[in-house]
This record gives C-alpha cells, sequence and structure tokens, in this order.
C-alpha cells in the first residue's frame, strides 16, 4: 500500500474505534472524535437538537466532554432585538450550565477567535458548524465544516461520522511580487482550476520549490485555507514549519501574559506554552505526508507569475485580471473591509496605508470590520484604524454582519460593490439585483478612494502559470454493494425539474436572511426555497417533485435549512452532476436523499438545444432560446435495489441512465430518519 497523506495521519489520529495500526484512507467511513467543535449564532438551534436526541433516547442531557465544544457569537450581532438577545442570553446560560468555553458577541468572528484563544494547534483535527472551518487548516489542523446534526452528536457523544476525502496536493512555487497577498493566490486558484478539480478533496500545500510557503505569512495562510471552501475543498492544510512555529509562540506569550476575552472553564483548552509549542515540532515528522504517499491529483502554480485579481460579479470562480477590470472603471457603491477571510492586523494595515491622508470618494460607503475585538485594538495602536475612520469608513463591530448580509452596508438593488469577503453569490450581501466583486483589502481600499475598482500598484496583465499533474487513485474506497437495506424506498418516481446551473450555491436555495430566524416552521421554509434562485420555481414544485441541478449543487455556507427546506417541500430527494460534501452531509444528516448522475444532467443539456428556439428573419437556423433557470423536464423513476434511474420525457423515448449505489451508512441515516436517531441508538447502547 502507498504511505499516508497528510490528511490521511491527521484522520488516523482522531478517528474514533480504529484497530490498532490501522490507518484512515480516503474513502473510508470512520468515526471521528475531534479535538474540538465550534459552534456560533448556529448555538441556539444546535441546543434543541441535542436536547432532543437525550428526549428520544429516554436520558437526561448532559454534554459528554465540556471541555470539547467552543462556543463563539458572531453572525447576527447588529441584531439587538429583544428576541436575538435573548437567544444569546440562553446561549451563555447553557454554556455556563454546562461548563463550555464562551465568547461573547463583540469578541471577534469566530473562526479568528478559535486561533487566536489557542483551540487550534498542528496536527490536530478542529471541526465548526460553518462552511469557513477550512481556516483552521492554516495552523496545520485538520479543519473542516460539519454541520448542525452533527454538532448536537458530538456534543452527546464526542463522536461523529465522516468519509475521508481523497486529497489533492498543490504546489505553491517561488515567492509573490511586492503588493501580491494571499486573498490574491486563493482567487487566482479558484479561477485557474475551476472545473471542480478539488470538489470535495481535502488540499494539502506544500512547497514545490523555493521558499514559497516559507514566505507566506499566518495572516496570508489563513485567508487561502478559508476560501478553500470556494474553491470547492473540504480543507486546506498548510505544513508545519517555522513561520508557524514562531506564530505559536508568540500566541504562547500573549497567553501567559495578556488579559484574554471570553470566559474559560477549569481544565480549558483553550490556550498552549511554549514548551508545548517546542514539544510539537520536535515531533513534527509526525504531521508530515510520507513520501510515496498518493494523490487523487496534484495541481502546480508559480506565485510570482500572480498579479491581484478579482472575482465577479456575483460569482468567486469568475476571475478577472485587475489591470484588465481597471481599464473597464467600474463604479462602485460600497466598499467592504470586514469577514474571516481578510480583516486580520495585515489585511487592515495594508488598507491604512493606502487611504492615509485621503478620503472616500463621493458616493462611496466603505464599511470596516475587524477579524476581532484584538485585531482592532493592535489595529488601533499603530494608527491604522485611525486612519481608515478619518478616511470616512463606517466602523462595524467584530463578526461577520454584512458578509452574510445581516445589519448595516448590505447592497440595494443596482447598486455595485467591490468587498473582501469570501464570497459573492446573488443575494447574499444584500439584494440579488445587486453586483459584488470579490478582491484584496489593498483592492477594495484603492477602490473605495478611487471610486471604481482599482489597485494602488500598476501590474503587468499576466496569466498565472499553473499545471495539473492527475493522478489515477490507487487506494482503497470504500464501495456499497448496491444493495437497498430494510425501510429504504426500493422506488421513486415522479415530476423532475432540472435547474441548469452549475454551482448553486445555499443561499440561492435557502436565503441567509433567514438562517438565524430559529422560529420558522417546516412549512413556512418551504415557502421560501429558491427565492434568490427562481422565486417563480416555488409556485410550480409540487410534492413528489425531483430536482436535478448542475455541477457543485449546493456550494457556499453550511446552513442545514438548504436541504431541510427542500425535504419540507415535499421532494423526495436531489440529483446533480456533483454536490457540495457539506451539502450533502446536511442532507443525509437530515434523512434526505441526494446522489449524483452526471449522465443524466449532460442528457438534459444536450436536448435543452435549438428545438425550444424560433426562426426569424435574419436567421434561417434555429436559434437557441434564452435559458430558463429551471425547466420541466418530464417524470422520472428512480429504482435505488438496481441503481438506475429512468427519465420520461413529455415527448420522445424513455432513457435510462446507472447511478453509484447509496453506501449503507447513507441509506441507515435515511431510514432511522437522520443522525439524530442514529445518535440516540449510540447513548442508549452505552447508557
Amino acid at each position: 500500500m502507498p504511505g499516508l497523506t497528510l490528511i490521511e495521519k491527521l484522520a488516523t489520529r482522531f478517528a474514533d474505534g480504529l484497530p490498532s495500526g490501522q490507518p484512515v484512507r480516503s474513502g473510508d467511513f470512520v468515526m471521528i472524535r475531534p479535538k474540538h467543535i465550534m459552534t456560533h449564532d448556529n448555538t441556539g438551534a444546535v441546543m434543541p437538537k441535542c436536547r432532543e436526541i437525550f428526549k428520544i433516547a429516554g436520558l437526561t442531557p448532559r454534554i459528554h466532554n465540556p471541555h470539547q465544544p467552543v462556543f463563539a457569537i458572531d453572525h447576527d450581532i447588529q441584531n439587538t432585538t429583544p428576541e436575538n438577545l435573548g437567544k444569546y442570553a440562553k446561549i451563555e446560560s447553557f454554556a455556563n450550565e454546562n461548563g463550555i468555553d464562551f465568547y461573547p458577541a463583540g469578541t471577534g468572528i469566530s473562526h479568528q477567535v478559535m486561533v487566536e484563544q489557542g483551540y487550534v494547534t498542528p496536527g490536530s483535527m478542529v471541526v465548526g458548524s460553518d462552511s469557513h472551518s477550512n481556516l483552521y487548516g492554516a495552523l496545520c489542523c485538520l479543519g473542516t465544516p460539519v454541520v448542525r446534526t452533527d454538532a448536537a452528536s458530538i456534543w452527546a457523544t464526542g463522536i461523529t461520522w465522516w468519509q475521508a476525502p481523497p486529497v489533492a496536493r498543490v504546489n505553491l512555487r517561488n515567492r509573490l511580487q511586492h503588493g501580491v497577498v494571499g486573498k490574491d493566490v486563493i482567487i487566482a486558484l479558484c479561477g485557474a482550476f475551476n472545473k471542480d478539480e478539488v470538489l470535495n478533496h481535502a488540499v494539502e500545500f506544500a512547497s514545490g520549490g523555493g521558499d514559497a510557503i516559507a514566505s507566506l505569512s499566518i495572516d496570508q495562510r489563513m485567508s487561502i485555507a478559508n476560501m478553500s471552501t470556494e474553491w470547492g475543498a473540504l480543507a486546506g492544510v498548510f505544513p508545519f514549519d517555522e513561520t508557524l512555529r514562531n506564530y505559536l509562540h508568540a500566541r504562547a506569550d500573549y497567553f501567559a501574559a495578556a488579559r484574554r476575552p471570553g470566559v474559560r472553564r477549569p481544565g480549558s483548552l483553550g490556550f498552549y506554552t511554549r514548551a508545548e509549542v517546542d514539544t510539537w515540532w520536535n515531533a513534527r515528522s509526525e504531521f508530515q505526508p510520507d513520501p510515496d504517499a498518493s494523490y487523487a491529483i496534484e495541481l502546480d502554480i508559480d506565485l510570482a507569475t500572480i498579479v491581484p485579481h478579482v472575482s465577479g460579479p456575483n460569482d468567486v470562480k469568475t476571475m478577472s485580471a485587475l489591470p484588465d477590470i481597471e481599464s473597464r472603471r467600474i463604479k462602485i457603491n460600497k466598499a467592504w473591509l470586514m469577514s474571516c477571510v481578510n480583516a486580520r492586523l495585515e489585511d487592515i494595515t495594508a488598507a491604512a496605508s493606502i487611504v492615509r491622508g485621503k478620503k472616500i470618494a463621493a458616493g462611496v460607503e466603505f464599511y470596516l470590520a475587524a477579524a476581532s475585538a484584538d485585531v482592532q485594538q493592535a489595529a488601533t495602536a499603530r494608527g491604522d484604524w485611525q486612519a481608515l475612520l478619518e478616511a470616512g469608513a463606517t466602523e462595524l463591530p467584530p463578526g461577520c454582519g454584512t458578509c452574510i448580509g445581516l445589519g448595516k452596508g448590505t447592497i440595494k438593488a443596482g447598486e455595485v460593490g467591490i468587498s473582501a469577503t469570501n464570497r459573492n453569490f446573488e443575494g447574499r450581501m444584500g439584494d440579488k439585483a445587486g453586483l459584488v466583486y470579490l478582491g484584496s483589502p489593498a483592492v477594495v481600499a484603492a477602490s473605495a478612494i478611487a471610486g471604481h475598482i482599482c489597485s494602488p500598484t500598476a501590474f503587468t496583465n499576466t496569466k498565472p502559470t499553473t499545471t495539473i499533474h492527475p493522478r489515477p487513485s490507487t487506494r482503497h474506497s470504500a464501495r456499497s454493494t448496491g444493495s437497498v437495506i430494510d425501510g429504504f424506498p426500493a422506488k421513486v418516481s415522479g415530476r423532475l425539474w432540472f435547474l441548469d446551473r452549475d454551482n448553486l450555491n445555499t443561499d440561492g436555495i435557502y436565503a441567509g436572511k433567514h438562517t438565524y430566524n430559529d422560529s420558522m416552521t417546516p412549512e413556512q421554509m418551504a415557502l421560501v426555497i429558491f427565492e434568490n434562485y427562481d422565486a417563480d420555481l416555488r409556485a410550480k414544485l409540487q410534492p413528489g417533485d425531483v430536482v436535478v441541478g448542475g455541477l457543485n449543487f449546493g456550494t457556499g455556507s453550511s446552513r442545514e435549512q438548504a436541504a431541510t427546506a427542500l425535504k419540507h417541500a415535499g421532494i423526495p430527494c436531489v440529483l446533480a452532476a456533483s454536490f457540495s460534501e457539506t451539502y450533502k452531509r446536511n442532507a443525509f444528516n437530515n434523512g434526505f436523499v441526494v446522489f449524483e448522475c452526471p449522465a443524466l444532467v449532460e442528457h438534459l443539456r444536450a436536448t435543452d438545444l435549438p428545438a425550444l428556439g424560433q426562426v426569424s428573419a435574419n436567421s434561417p437556423t434555429p436559434q437557441p432560446a434564452a435559458k430558463t433557470k429551471s425547466r420541466l423536464a418530464g417524470t422520472i423513476e428512480i429504482d435505488y435495489q438496481t441503481s438506475t434511474l429512468r427519465l420520461i420525457p413529455e415527448s420522445g423515448h424513455a432513457i435510462s441512465f446507472p447511478f453509484p449505489p447509496l453506501s449503507p451508512v447513507a441509506q441507515e441515516l435515511v431510514v432511522a430518519g437522520g443522525a439524530e436517531q442514529v445518535t440516540k441508538r449510540r447513548l442508549v447502547a452505552s447508557a
């Protein structure tokens, strides 16, 4: 057998119940016991899930290991309604009652808090009920998102299920040009490799020559690891090197000397010492891939050829080189310097150096929020925070807010904005008729001053030099036999709706503005599905209809309502060419079936052609009509026993397609009614 990748080594360290000496390999279904599970505002939704697990088990609720969860409030902190403040108070009370470390609103964005306050350490596995938990990979940690149901299961038992993903190796070569930062690197990767090369993979970043990684600061690594989510990856992990060791030593000094925010309980794991850092450093060979490790794919990018790029509008993977977009002089109405990808000290310092002594352009609103109160304090001590305010920036509290379309500064219909956030999905940051571009903090600051998208530095328009080295997989893969377990439906049939969109994100399926409204009933949730994608579709869908999407269906946020709302609408399953793994996790954890059939999608796209068009006087041949966002494609019959489906179009002949059989783990979750019921059984068995 080939050697182990870094991802496989880290997964093996935190797998639960493995026979001695048996490693975790890509494709394996395992139980994991992560060092920590982070939840933020969604803690309020996890609490009743956890209580329900114990209720149906007939047991008294308790937290399995109070040092494992960490609560950090960050998303809707500008909302000071009695309802929201009441929810926050309940979360804090729950933390106090159960001895859980707690960081209140205003401390900072949860991921920044997890790193700053010592919970993320090299060689560990830390999960979060948020899609940007990939950020932890900057510290050589297997950081990956789970979902709310997983969080409740971990609270109750310490463990949850996980399928080890395929692993991609990304070789970074040479050094960045002056003025190019980590955000530019990940935008370049998203744009250059935008054909699902790393979809649902874990990415290992490696130095492919020179001191490429050593030259990247920890802040820059956090930006890259964070937005590996938007690239489609489940994790983005950097190696343990001297740059990281020095950063950890500085944090250890902070823990030893500084006054710290939040509440840590006796025995808290939210700290480390210099001696512990040295111990990890001396054992760092345990946190390296084996020389003969095998990867699903290997990618190269030359950092020296990257120039700042801008993504959008309203699409992360549509990339324009800055010199090209500058020439178009795209006027902006709003600029945002905030979020867990780009609101750290380096980012604020870079922006301040550009705006110092200048004023924001007339008609532009510039919004500023630090990644944490500690970051804001440090920026204030340097004079950078004041420089931004004097230029005309509007200060917001340390948190997510506008990034998810909550609080002040959201975009309005007809407006254009440039943002240092990680997502610009249609409707995410406000009105879906607004246009949002993504760029680095320097680009955001320069654009706010100029009134149009631009850079403070002139760059030659060059294309990043990249290489793809696909490798056929030689490793074990856990496969299903194709049988249907007792209780799982053998067949399903219904009308088929084709949503012809790749990368249909969770904001398009279930808008972010509803995410933290925990009072919505299942019936109300069903009424708002697809409002940011195709609001007309909601009125056309009937219970029993099946939905099929394109590539990477359900990308974006880890919000489980994007799956449960479809279930509440009576949709029995969703098919797609491929799925975001986090979306699949949400679906099966809530007893909702999703599976992939790319051949069906290819067929539907091939048939959505000139026959739907018209002949005009100027064009004697039929021209394709403009694609509709959603169309009724006929009826579908799905046979899970034989792993085949049969499409029966409204006109024409029926055609059959095979699809990968559902694993027994996925079927068990559906039959049980979701992961909560599976966890209940585990609790009863151990009581």
